[in-house]
């Protein structure tokens, strides 16, 4: 078990680093750096890396065939260890695997469709990403399968059901967060339509595009109340320490990505400060995914990790050991 968990931890790193460097490809300009070449690079695989565009462009291709290396090889070794409880069956590491390689197979063809419309479909855009975040959401499910993260402590009773609904509904309310932001970034002037914080120039009307991002920011404040409620509730209700971790962990970094949120939209923009709205949103995304399955698991007894029994003392041993 130990080398599937650090295979599916090497996964998820390599993950949140796609969905990063996917973000910098878009902010510097850099998504037809290879051309409309796919999955070759100006028809290479290595070509030469004689322009920021293309070396930018390339380095997140080859970032992301690191991860479905990652994501085979552990599927692999999953494959191999089916027999032995807590890989195989329900709420094994199998299936998490599984999904993660056919998730990953999928995002690559809407990238490689993406490419070939040279960026110009934005539904098409804003599924790459959907997809990309179900991807993460798959694999936080495989680390903590195999026991990572926290999940080897999740046991029954160390969440109540009033913390399950309301990471249940912070899971939805955070993935309508992040297809929103998606298209405030890549629908024409709307990133750039709503200056100033909370509103827009002061205005409680939006015109042009503003709505878009005006839904952005309100999904957005509507989830950071909704999880300061969850916090709050947890540190009342004296929960398992490993449950009010991982909501004071997603309302603290919910909390930062407001603040990130203001400095992006006062400093008109500026290409380090959107970087980092979308590095911290990823990071949004992968520690509500890891409250709403761990309150799963503390709440209702089901879900991750497999358990693995302990193996009982023979008779034999037990003569050994007297």
């Amino acid at each position: 078990m130990n080398a599937l968990r650090r295979l599916s931890i090497l996964s998820l790193i390599l993950g949140v680093g796609q969905v990063v460097f996917g973000a910098i490809v878009r902010i510097t300009g850099s998504g037809l750096g290879c051309g409309d070449h796919w999955p070759k690079c100006e028809g290479h695989w290595f070509p030469p890396l004689d322009r920021p565009d293309l070396i930018i462009e390339v380095s997140h291709r080859y970032i992301a065939a690191t991860l479905s290396v990652a994501i085979v090889t552990l599927l692999v070794v999953a494959l191999v260890r089916r027999g032995t409880p807590g890989v195989g069956g329900r709420g094994g590491v199998l299936r998490a695997a599984a999904l993660a390689a056919t998730l990953v197979v999928v995002a690559a063809l809407f990238g490689a469709v993406t490419v070939k419309l040279e960026l110009g479909n934005k539904p098409v855009i804003v599924t790459h990403l959907a997809i990309a975040m179900t991807l993460l959401a798959v694999l936080v499910s495989a680390v903590m399968r195999a026991g990572g993260l926290g999940a080897a402590s999740a046991d029954i009773g160390t969440a109540s059901a009033r913390t399950w609904r309301g990471a249940r509904a912070a899971l939805a309310l955070t993935f309508l967060v992040l297809v929103m932001g998606a298209f405030t970034a890549h629908v024409p002037g709307a990133n750039a339509s709503c200056v100033g914080f909370p509103l827009c120039r002061g205005s409680l009307v939006p015109s042009g595009t503003q709505h878009i991002q005006l839904t952005h920011r309100i999904l957005a404040f509507l989830l950071f109340f909704h999880l300061m409620g969850v916090a709050i509730g947890v540190v009342r209700r004296r929960e398992a320490p490993l449950i009010i971790r991982a909501a004071l962990a997603a309302f603290g970094l919910v909390l930062v990505q407001l603040v990130v949120a203001a400095a992006l939209v006062e400093m008109q923009l500026p290409a380090l400060i959107r970087s980092l709205h979308q590095a911290v949103g990823t990071l949004v995304w992968v520690a509500v995914v890891m409250l709403a399955m761990l309150s799963r698991r503390g709440a209702l007894g089901v879900g991750v990790p497999a358990r693995v029994p302990s193996p009982r003392p023979t008779l034999r041993a037990a003569e050994v050991a007297t």
